[in-house]
């Protein structure tokens, strides 16, 4: 959690607004990044950084890391055990392929979940069953709400 922002709960309040690549508008349209984005405005009140346009396939042709160079930069790595709600997971969604998915931790402990903007279906929350964990290459906290000046 970043300070007094329960990250899990903004998530949720995400659930249902429909898949819409580089969106990030609640209830309109958002991709897994423009959920991240949303929530990160929600906490902080400004982004990071600028986000210029990208593809579905992210910078796959390049083998660039970029979506998870970024969770380096911005957020808090940390190890997968450590993992709880409001965490962000960066997802690797098949194996050599560069990471390109993201979600939001609902639920940690013996039933964990995680909530993500999932083409065909919008925002949900699903089960981190073992399809989803085996693609896991990071885990990350938000920073405390304290370094962003607020």
């Amino acid at each position: 959690m970043a300070g007094d922002f329960n990250i899990a709960a903004l998530a949720r309040a995400w659930i249902g607004t429909p898949y819409l690549h580089q969106a990030s508008c609640k209830g309109v349209g958002t991709d897994c990044l423009g959920l991240l984005r949303g929530i990160w405005r929600e906490v902080y009140g400004q982004e990071p950084e600028l986000i210029p346009p990208y593809t579905p396939d992210w910078s796959e042709p390049q083998q660039d890391e970029r979506l998870l160079r970024a969770a380096r930069a911005h957020l808090i790595e940390q190890s997968l055990a450590e993992m709880t709600s409001g965490d962000v997971l960066v997802f690797r969604m098949r194996k050599g392929a560069v990471a390109k998915h993201l979600g939001i931790v609902g639920e940690s402990g013996a039933v964990p979940t995680f909530i993500h903007a999932y083409s065909g279906h919008g925002v949900i929350e699903n089960a981190l069953s073992a399809p989803w964990k085996r693609r896991i290459v990071g885990c990350f906290a938000f920073p405390s709400t304290s370094l962003s000046g607020r």
